[in-house]
């Protein structure tokens, strides 16, 4: 009871009225069980140093493609690049697309719950507009008449953004996100806006407003959270592809459940401007696709420099999909075989998804190493962590003054992170720096890490995922990519997780393809 009066304490002198009901929940949920291990590991770190920067590690440079750049060669209709050449040819308009995606929506989103509001009459007259440009000859990019579905956590002008929240429901933003405006400008058709868990705040896709969104592949199963519509509209063909955030897993978790492609860039890579944030320093935004190739056309059109968003640091990256094609011979990749956390790190199935995307790397010519990381443990604890003490600060106002219009999970949840003092803050920061230089020493060797994305299948309908091997890659920042390998024996998706260093997507996305055309797609769901 030390702890929860502790946490009492804590949340009467920030004026948060919670009740006794809400201490036994935050008890039986077990949202301070880690506390003492967290507790622990910040006493052992040297407060003298200075909070961490992204760039203060020293990398060293990645290996390049010999090869010019080309676009992957593509005719499968259910991908951008595929549908790309029909819409050119005027073999199919993007007036046929929306309506394909209205009519998926309508036949099966009613079962599986993706979608927050669709925005059936824009999206159509979107499309006219893109049909009319190109038959003039006018072609923006790929993505120029294709379905797009965005979180609902991203501003779309003239449309409510509610972030999974009641307390947001009323909200009509008045501009588009950057990542939204960039989109409309490749010419892409914004059908719609995805279901999530509230404020992000859940690897699962429970939510006490709005409903859970069920797993395509066994509506029984969860479709994992937080960009669980984003991950079930991009698997059903209810689109084409769909943005997500991440902060823990937010992007991964989904697509690995979904047998989609997920991309959570580095972070300060793509604008969250007009995002609803959950932790200012763990938030990223990417795509979820059906294909690596995808994946890279979305990532190239929403990436680089945005003056409103000061994280957004670095210059556009280069061009991601004209380079996928490039190998990876003598590419070095790191096959994780221990975590730090002293178990086996995952099922039997999820190990053999590692195995199966190391085997075909390798048989193109790269190098695999076995290698344990040990302070995956140490990260996973205090992306946790810092996740809490971000998201308490933004909410703190709300705590105070609607703590009732929060549903149970997010309750609980946000209000157990009140068990860290102000001085943690700072603590875990510098922490942060001392973990980012032991992890680039330790992969210092290698160009690329696999991972499992989740340590076993989707799991029931509503249950959050661990976000054991998606929250440490959060905490450093550094860019991670969920890649399906086919569908197991239980008929449920499988994922390997590719990590790489800072800023090199190119790479990330080139492997990745490499073993996508060994591995092949999961076929649609619906």
């Amino acid at each position: 009871m030390e702890l929860i009066d502790r946490l009492r304490a804590a949340l009467q002198a920030a004026g948060i009225p919670a009740t006794e009901t809400d201490f036994a929940g935050i008890i039986e949920k077990g949202f301070l069980s880690r506390f003492p291990d967290v507790e622990r590991l910040l006493n052992t770190v040297d407060h003298e140093q200075l909070p961490d920067m992204l760039d203060a590690v020293s990398l060293p440079p990645m290996p390049t493609s010999s090869e010019g750049e080309q676009l992957p060669m593509n005719d499968d209709p259910t991908t951008i690049l595929g549908i790309a050449g029909q819409l050119r040819k005027r073999t199919v308009s993007a007036v046929e697309l929306v309506e394909q995606a209205l009519e998926q929506i309508a036949n099966h989103d009613a079962a599986l719950n993706a979608f927050q509001i669709v925005m059936t009459e824009s999206a159509l007259a979107d499309a006219r507009a893109a049909d009319a440009e190109l038959a003039a000859g006018k072609v923006r990019s790929l993505l120029h008449g294709v379905p797009i579905a965005v979180k609902d956590l991203f501003d779309v002008a003239g449309y409510p953004t509610a972030a999974g929240s009641r307390i947001r429901a009323g909200f009509i933003a008045a501009q588009d996100a950057t990542v939204v405006a960039r989109l409309r400008a490749a010419g892409a058709i914004i059908i719609g806006k995805t279901r999530m868990s509230e404020f992000a705040y859940s690897p699962g896709s429970n939510n006490a407003h709005y409903g859970p969104t069920a797993n395509p592949y066994d509506p029984q199963r969860d479709s994992g959270g937080s960009s669980s519509g984003s991950g079930v509209a991009t698997a059903t063909g209810m689109a084409f592809a769909a943005l997500g955030t991440d902060t823990g897993g937010s992007i991964r978790i989904p697509a690995a459940h979904c047998g989609v492609v997920g991309l959570k860039p580095t972070h300060g890579r793509v604008s969250l401007a007009g995002g609803f944030p959950l932790s200012w320093s763990l938030d990223h935004a990417g795509p979820l696709a059906r294909s690596v190739a995808d994946a890279a056309a979305l990532f190239q059109i929403i990436a680089g420099p945005d003056p409103r968003d000061p994280r957004t640091l670095r210059p556009a990256p280069e061009p991601a999909i004209g380079r996928l094609t490039g190998g990876v011979r003598d590419v070095r990749i790191g096959l994780l075989t221990a975590d730090g956390s002293g178990q086996a790190m995952a099922g039997a199935a999820e190990l053999a998804a590692m195995q199966q995307v190391a085997s075909a790397l390798a048989d193109q010519g790269a190098h695999v190493i076995p290698i344990e990381v040990p302070e995956l443990e140490e990260l996973r604890l205090l992306n946790q962590a810092l996740l809490a003490m971000e998201a308490a600060a933004l909410h703190l106002p709300w705590l105070r003054s609607r703590l009732d219009d929060y549903g149970e999970f997010m309750r609980h949840r946000i209000l157990a992170a009140f068990i860290y003092s102000p001085a943690d803050v700072t603590r875990v920061q510098q922490a942060r720096a001392w973990l980012r230089r032991r992890v680039a020493e330790r992969l210092h060797n290698i160009d690329l890490l696999i991972t499992p994305v989740t340590p076993g299948p989707a799991p029931a309908l509503g249950v959050p995922t661990p976000t054991s091997f998606t929250g440490p890659w959060n905490f450093l920042g550094w860019p991670a990519l969920s890649l399906p390998t086919g569908i197991g024996d239980d008929g449920l998706p499988r994922a390997a997780q590719l990590i790489a260093r800072p800023w090199h997507e190119s790479l990330l996305l080139r492997a990745a393809f490499a073993a996508e055309q060994v591995s092949g797609r999961p076929a649609p769901s619906v």
